[in-house]
């Protein structure tokens, strides 16, 4: 049976849906918030998830259909971007969704069983993060490179700096594949996206009954890395009670769970990113300066897009061939005046900015993209 995992804030949309779904002879479990649902993946194993648009576009690790009441091509493109399946606006097509669903059902064409089809499309998914190249040519760019080739194989904490959309993921990413520990896992937690409540839990994990709503011991991303790579992006967002033991933790090799009174072994390489100014950060008393020495052994700065603008159409052309590529339709092609306004502008959201608009011009504009496209559909 299709285990079916439902997400939104409306009760009576949680109601509807899954009695429905029953009557269809689909499981149903049902979440109010982004991270009750992601609580529920980690005890169980979900087939599909539906979302609701205005909680969020996806969860980790679980195909997922969005669903919207204010459909546009904006929110369509972010919600197919980050790995859903479907894109459905309300009131629902039920006959379409059911659809969609019986493919996990293996009532349609592909009668693949269900467990093996979703760990192949996660496989896919993880694979693809974590070898996209890092594109381009620049002085700056081969400066990062150069950087990553000489700092991965050794076990040297690395704090990477740069501002929004710049690719410090992608680089921690790079750290990790070129490492010995490579065929260990690389475990992502962003500090920024966490409540500073639920932080020390994330991290270092809990007993059972050690808060209202721990029903069961759950390891926290520390043990999880265990023999791999910790990345802690947004790490400047960090509350200073959790800053002090994560530097117990990279101090002492140990960490201790939430209601806990038993030390963890751990050997995990902690990257770490921020695209705040972290000595401006320490001098206001927000960040630890002995956590900042900790952490920077080696310090990688990935540059804005405004420095590398020659990479520009380097990158505008590898998008072009990955989003026509992953959306199935024939390779778009764009002119030099095309090219030369992408460069000229400011991208103050660096590289997602540009891969956002690349993903736009290629879902409105014609087989060829000219430089009139890029005045009318990336305005700044």
């Amino acid at each position: 049976m299709t285990k079916i995992l439902l997400l939104s804030h409306s009760k009576s949309m949680l109601n509807s849906l899954s009695e429905r779904l029953k009557f269809e002879n689909f499981s149903t479990s049902e979440a109010d918030n982004e991270y009750s649902a992601n609580e529920l993946c980690r005890s169980e194993q979900f087939d599909v998830a539906i979302v609701d648009g205005e909680v969020g576009s996806y969860l980790s690790d679980v195909p997922t259909i969005v669903i919207t009441r204010k459909p546009d091509i904006d929110s369509a493109v972010d919600a197919l971007r980050h790995g859903a399946i479907d894109y459905l606006s309300a009131p629902i097509d039920m006959n379409r969704l059911l659809t969609t669903l019986r493919r996990f059902d293996g009532n349609e064409e592909d009668n693949t069983p269900i467990v093996a089809r979703r760990s192949a499309a996660h496989s896919s998914r993880r694979t693809n993060c974590a070898t996209q190249p890092i594109i381009g040519k620049s002085d700056a760019i081969e400066h990062v490179r150069n950087m990553i080739r000489r700092v991965a194989p050794s076990d040297a904490r690395v704090l990477i700096l740069g501002e929004n959309g710049t690719g410090k993921e992608l680089v921690a990413r790079w750290l990790h594949v070129k490492s010995n520990r490579s065929s260990s896992p690389f475990v992502e937690v962003n500090c920024a996206a966490i409540p500073a409540e639920l932080i020390e839990s994330e991290l270092f994990g809990h007993e059972k009954g050690s808060f209202t709503s721990a029903v069961k011991q759950r390891k926290g991303k520390f043990e999880l890395a265990d023999g791999g790579t910790l990345f802690m992006d947004e790490i400047g967002d960090m509350s200073l009670s959790a800053q002090a033991k994560v530097l117990r933790a990279l101090q002492e090799n140990k960490i201790t769970r939430v209601g806990g009174d038993r030390d963890i072994s751990v050997n995990v390489r902690v990257i770490a990113a921020t695209n705040k100014d972290i000595r401006h950060e320490i001098k206001m008393g927000n960040f630890r300066e002995d956590l900042y020495h900790r952490l920077s052994v080696i310090v990688i700065d990935v540059p804005p897009l405004r420095e590398r603008r020659d990479d520009i159409s380097l990158l505008a052309e590898h998008f072009i061939e990955e989003i026509c590529h992953r959306y199935a339709i024939s390779q778009k092609s764009i002119d030099k005046e095309a090219l030369a306004s992408l460069t000229e502008r400011p991208w103050t959201g660096n590289i997602r900015e540009l891969h956002n608009a690349i993903e736009r011009l290629i879902i409105l504009s014609d087989e060829h993209i000219t430089a009139d496209s890029v005045e009318r559909y990336c305005r700044i």
